[in-house]
């Protein structure tokens, strides 16, 4: 798939992605790019955060590949029983332990605990080696119940603007590189060019 041939879901995290994230400025270069924008960012509910993923989701006219950060992925996950048919593949990145008693605040918890499911779409799962959310070996664990190709980032922190990650030139090659071999749910037809 081509970008232009996709809605492309920007799925924030906790506090949401600022100007300098990685997300923001792919929103901002990827024509088809939208955010999934949501109500309350500092006090995260997570039925209301799967709600409007979905509303989103149902609102697009093309198949759909989701970009999730952080808070992003448990939203994702918890909202695939509603929308994985319209889902052509998903990115996931910096994957949080929503099931640590230790993570901080303590409200994201009620994200957790992760469907352990098999995806019924593509996806890669990016996880860094030294990340404050959650250890590589969580998001071993959940990626490879998933499904999901994992990739190691090395010590990248939170992969967001904070650890460096503002241009991430990596994760726009994988992107790209994970876009390309993508297909389009079934019952989504991409349109032929006639030029």
């Amino acid at each position: 798939m081509k970008a232009s041939e996709a809605d492309i879901l920007i799925v924030p995290g906790y506090t949401n992605s600022g100007p300098d994230h990685w997300q923001t400025r792919w929103q901002e270069k990827l024509s088809t790019a939208r955010r999934v924008e949501q109500a309350e960012w500092s006090k995260p509910v997570r039925e209301d955060w799967v709600a409007r993923l979905v509303e989103e989701v149902n609102a697009s006219t093309k198949p759909v590949v989701l970009v999730a950060h952080s808070l992003g992925v448990p939203t994702v996950m918890h909202a695939l029983p509603e929308i994985a048919h319209r889902v052509a593949g998903a990115m996931l990145v910096a994957p949080p332990d929503v099931a640590n008693p230790d993570i901080r605040p303590k409200h994201l918890m009620t994200f957790g605990p992760y469907p352990r499911d098999p995806l019924p779409f593509p996806a890669i799962t990016i996880a860094s080696r030294n990340d404050p959310f959650g250890t590589y070996e969580h998001a071993d664990d959940i990626a490879a119940a998933w499904g999901s190709l994992l990739i190691d980032a090395g010590m990248s922190g939170h992969i967001n603007a904070e650890s460096g990650h503002g241009p991430w030139p990596e994760g726009t090659m994988v992107f790209a590189q994970f876009l390309s071999k993508l297909k389009p749910p079934s019952g989504f037809a991409i349109p032929e060019n006639k030029s």
